[in-house]
């Protein structure tokens, strides 16, 4: 019994992410576009994320490269939030502000998740690149 139950919620829970995916691609209603704006932007995020932490790794065995990413990343973000404030500025107080907000921080995430995707595909000898080939 207890099978069926955990197969019957697992089934409802499997349906529920489909519905989900297929809510935001047909999304009609505001509420709708703002979550999966949101959700996006989640997806994002983790990408940016686990790239910077391998970034980081790359960059463990030198202190002075690494002040230098931390605090480029921490510009970058200033700067990903304020340019959103601002281009989303004129829907402020309107009901699309979280979505228009949520895909200018997406837009630029995705940018700087290409930035850290170059970084990480540097090969031995590219005196432009900060962070060394993979070994």
């Amino acid at each position: 019994m207890k099978r069926m139950l955990l197969g019957t919620a697992l089934a409802l829970l499997i349906a529920g992410a489909a519905k989900a995916a297929d809510d935001c691609d047909n999304a009609s209603d505001q509420t709708t576009m703002n979550v999966c704006a949101g959700d996006a932007l989640k997806k994002s995020d983790k990408q940016l994320n686990d790239l910077y932490k391998q970034v980081e790794a790359r960059l463990k065995d030198d202190a002075d490269t690494t002040k230098l990413l931390v605090s480029a990343q921490k510009a970058w973000i200033s700067f990903r939030d304020a340019e959103c404030t601002f281009s989303s500025s004129a829907v402020a107080q309107g009901s699309v502000y979280p979505m228009i907000y949520a895909m200018c921080l997406d837009g630029l995430t995705q940018l700087r998740v290409k930035d850290l995707q170059t970084y990480l595909g540097c090969e031995e000898g590219d005196m432009s690149c900060p962070v060394p080939a993979a070994q």
